[in-house]
């Protein structure tokens, strides 16, 4: 059926579905498919991504396997692999008048034994574990249905990946650091999750960021600040915060590079203020916990609603606004005082609305009290005083 040579000849069916987009459909031995593709890892180079893949899952290989080594075994879902251009398809010179979109033929691809991993052909968009299970399967062969495309560009093999994955039980890590790299539609949650996974992108590998390498992804494991936990505080801020502001001011869309200074100058002011809770496991300080994340989102907002005339606050600014609120957190020790017969153990704040609103509230009342009304005192005459300026507490 095929020629073992440098290239592998696979009767193979042409599907255009739209303009521009072709598939191929094939069937073969599953065993073959590892000679000319490979799993793209996820991986980081420098601080581009590459790669799309999730690691194997051992546990959910050994159960396809063991299914495979069964009698009478049957995989119907197709793998899906991406191809570059040097895999060509040739139509076949006779052709039955079945259907205007297909076509019957034989798709071409080129097998090199000694290129590395990363230098062949095709990429596994869809399919790992089962492609990983037949090639570790007790069996001689498994001949396995295969749909493919062809593309060079990296961006249309993610966006594929994501969309194959987005309805399966797939570590959402992994998709929210895949958006930015991502141009295509996509369903309506992960749309509008593109830009906050960008933002958080840049805070989490520009260098200099505060931030940076500080937030967790597939990327970046060692990061103590969970990546949901920093999407919900951009994505609060970018809907009703100081981060709105610069969304589509001009034909140019966000205002990116501002966004990106109000969150290092808030981020960098919070971890000069609170030092000793920096850095530390969630276990280990709420500062970084989800609930302390989220709460300085809002606190975040309220400082730059204050400064909101002079423009956008500086790190200084920042700085100088939270100080006064060091002496009244407890994020590694001691007993928040949230009122008459409120208090509650640092480490008893947990990620939940409420203790997240609980916690958001008080840093909004005690930055009213230490800071935003003093500063009305002063600038206002004593007739005034007495109308204190009124600060949204989160609802």
């Amino acid at each position: 059926m095929f020629e073992h040579t440098s290239e592998l000849r696979v009767p193979a069916i042409e599907v255009r579905q739209s303009p521009g987009r072709v598939l191929y459909s094939f069937a073969l031995d599953g065993k073959q498919i590892p000679t000319f593709a490979t799993v793209s890892r996820i991986r980081r180079n420098g601080t581009a991504l590459e790669g799309y893949q999730r690691p194997e899952v051992l546990s959910h290989i050994a159960e396809i396997r063991s299914y495979l080594e069964s009698q009478s075994p049957m995989v119907p879902n197709a793998v899906v692999v991406a191809f570059d251009s040097r895999v060509v398809f040739e139509p076949a010179h006779e052709q039955s008048a079945v259907c205007e979109y297909a076509r019957m033929g034989t798709l071409v691809i080129p097998i090199d034994p000694a290129l590395r991993d990363e230098e062949k052909p095709g990429f596994i968009v869809d399919g790992q574990q089962r492609l990983a299970a037949v090639r570790e399967a007790a069996i001689s062969s498994f001949p396995i249905c295969v749909t493919a495309f062809v593309t060079n560009d990296i961006k249309q093999q993610t966006e594929q990946f994501i969309l194959v994955n987005s309805t399966k039980p797939l570590p959402k890590g992994l998709i929210y650091e895949l958006l930015p790299s991502t141009e295509a539609a996509l369903p309506t949650l992960l749309q509008r999750r593109r830009f906050p996974s960008y933002l958080l992108d840049r805070l989490n590998r520009d260098n200099g960021s505060p931030l940076e390498h500080k937030i967790q992804t597939p990327t970046t494991p060692d990061g103590v600040i969970k990546d949901n936990s920093m999407l919900r505080m951009l994505e609060n801020s970018l809907s009703d915060g100081v981060l709105y502001r610069y969304r589509r001011q001009n034909d140019d869309g966000n205002d990116v590079e501002k966004m990106l200074y109000v969150l290092r100058g808030f981020w960098g002011a919070v971890r000069d203020t609170f030092e000793d809770a920096w850095g530390l496991p969630p276990k280990r300080s709420r500062l970084m916990h989800g609930a302390g994340i989220v709460s300085l989102g809002f606190l975040m907002d309220a400082i730059a609603e204050r400064h909101r005339v002079k423009g956008t606050p500086s790190t200084s600014e920042f700085l100088a606004d939270l100080t006064p609120l060091r002496d009244v957190c407890r994020w590694t020790e001691g007993y928040w005082d949230f009122g008459p017969g409120c208090q509650r153990k640092w480490n008893e704040i947990q990620n939940t609305s409420r203790d997240i609103q609980l916690l958001a509230n008080y840093l909004l009342v005690q930055y009213k009290s230490l800071v935003w009304n003093k500063s009305l005192d002063r600038m206002a005459p004593p007739t005034a005083r007495q109308q204190p300026l009124a600060l949204n507490s989160v609802s």
